[in-house]
């Protein structure tokens, strides 16, 4: 599984990330984490507020940082 992290590279986007690590690292799910920074392939994503979290190239969320437990359900 592929899990992306798109933002600026701020605290938010480092939290998701960390956040999204755990949440894999849990469910036992062999991952890569991206972290895309650059402004022009996050627009390709169709993301407008950052930080946002893709899985596989697909976006599930933009515009917040949950915590571990509730990001399981988006890795599953």
């Amino acid at each position: 599984m592929k899990i992306q992290v798109l933002g600026t590279g701020c605290s938010k986007c480092d939290k998701l990330a960390e956040n999204a690590s755990q949440a894999a690292r849990e469910l036992g799910i062999d991952f890569e984490l991206e972290k895309i920074t650059d402004l022009n392939r996050i627009m390709e994503f169709g993301v407008m507020l950052t930080p946002a979290l893709a899985v596989d190239g697909a976006v599930k969320f933009s515009g917040k940082v949950p915590a571990a437990e509730e990001l399981k359900k988006f890795l599953q």
